[in-house]
């Protein structure tokens, strides 16, 4: 049978090369970085930050997967008393509860919105122009992309529905996503994969490898366009400012503030995992999207305004504080008249495969990176050949 290679060791790398063997073929996973894990990568302590705000959600398809084969670990939801301090900017002031007509919209099946379509023209028509943008503005958390209004009102309904389900599907890995990273590779290593890091993959390395089997590329669309030199791999994404704060515990802060005057969102990781810094103090993650060209400070003077709303005294309580502008990296969002298939196909011919965030494949989220990545492995299996062993998975409850 022939090895399979897989470039890329975050979440769709590992998910392919754990398929792979599982079915019994050789595999090797490249990672250019020293640790694995990509954008699921978590920083080293005091403070456990994740690339941006990360979540797990419970009836995506990775869940079972994940459980499975024990490799979910332990995950955590929100305490009942942190969800009653989820708070909304609206028209500048902090509120409770969402507009009612949020509600409303959030009742209609995804499958009831036209594809070809734009969400705040499509969403206007049931619930009026201003909470239209309102719900826009909310469903922003999810997209990381700076006007969610113009995007496929398919796209975007999907989304905003499981955003806003009750209960919350959100979960938390603890320890943040590094611990999921590590016992996914530990899981790959006892099937036999073989992980090499610190091995940087060039475009002539990669042709090389394709000649001797099936090659899945599993990395940001951009360094996939660069590898294969293919100038279609390429899709829309958001451009976010990302601002982590650690500050000094206080009662009655909010666990999470959502902008509907802005996509905006923050919220304070440590309310549901208090292992993610230090006792006495808490970790605040949030994400800002902002338009192509304009300066991360405009995202960051965002995420100051809502902290002001919902965190008092902030400036005064903080011990630590990281900044980063994420664009190209946060997903695929399609625009009016595509969906998921139009994005760059899993297959590119000649036994290359493509698996990522933005390729053909459905979910929200990381679950496009677990989804491609197991199509990728899916394929590459049949086109390695004949299976030489299997690994049974073990039954959990």
């Amino acid at each position: 049978m022939h090895r399979i290679h897989v470039v890329g060791g975050g979440f769709a790398g590992l998910t392919a090369a754990i398929t792979a063997a599982e079915s019994g073929a050789p595999v090797t996973l490249y990672e250019a970085h020293r640790t694995l894990g990509g954008r699921a990568r978590t920083a080293g302590g005091p403070y456990l930050t994740n690339e941006g705000p990360h979540a797990l959600y419970r009836h995506g398809p990775h869940w079972a997967w994940l459980a499975r084969r024990g490799l979910l670990g332990q995950v955590v939801s929100v305490p009942l008393l942190e969800g009653a301090r989820f708070r909304f900017r609206r028209a500048g002031v902090l509120r409770r509860t969402p507009p009612a007509a949020l509600l409303r919209l959030a009742r209609h099946r995804a499958g009831a919105a036209p594809v070809d379509a734009d969400f705040h023209g499509w969403a206007a028509g049931l619930i009026g122009e201003d909470h239209a943008r309102a719900a826009a503005h909310f469903v922003g958390a999810g997209l990381f992309h700076h006007d969610p209004g113009a995007l496929s009102a398919a796209f975007v309904q999907e989304r905003f529905r499981r955003l806003a389900s009750l209960p919350p599907e959100a979960r938390y890995p603890v320890g943040g996503w590094a611990r999921l990273v590590e016992r996914m590779a530990g899981h790959a290593r006892g099937l036999g994969v073989r992980v090499e890091t610190s091995a940087r993959v060039d475009g002539g390395t990669l042709a090389g490898l394709a000649r001797n089997g099936p090659l899945i590329v599993a990395t940001s669309l951009d360094a996939a366009r660069t590898l294969l030199d293919d100038a279609a791999l390429a899709w829309d994404s958001g451009r976010s400012a990302l601002v982590d704060i650690a500050v000094r515990e206080r009662r009655g802060d909010a666990f999470v503030v959502s902008d509907l005057d802005a996509p905006g969102w923050i919220e304070r990781f440590t309310a549901q995992d208090p292992t993610l810094a230090p006792a006495g103090e808490q970790l605040i993650q949030g994400q800002f999207p902002i338009a192509p060209g304009a300066p991360r400070a405009d995202g960051v003077a965002r995420a100051e305004q809502l902290l002001d709303l919902g965190f008092p005294g902030w400036r005064g309580r903080t011990t630590w504080r990281g900044e980063a502008l994420a664009t190209g990296r946060t997903g695929a969002v399609d625009r009016p008249g595509t969906t998921w298939r139009d994005r760059p196909s899993v297959v590119r011919g000649d036994g290359v495969f493509l698996a990522g965030d933005q390729v053909a494949a459905p979910g929200l989220l990381s679950e496009v990176s677990f989804t491609s990545g197991l199509e990728a492995a899916t394929l590459a299996l049949r086109a390695a050949g004949p299976r030489t062993r299997t690994h049974p998975l073990p039954e959990r409850g």
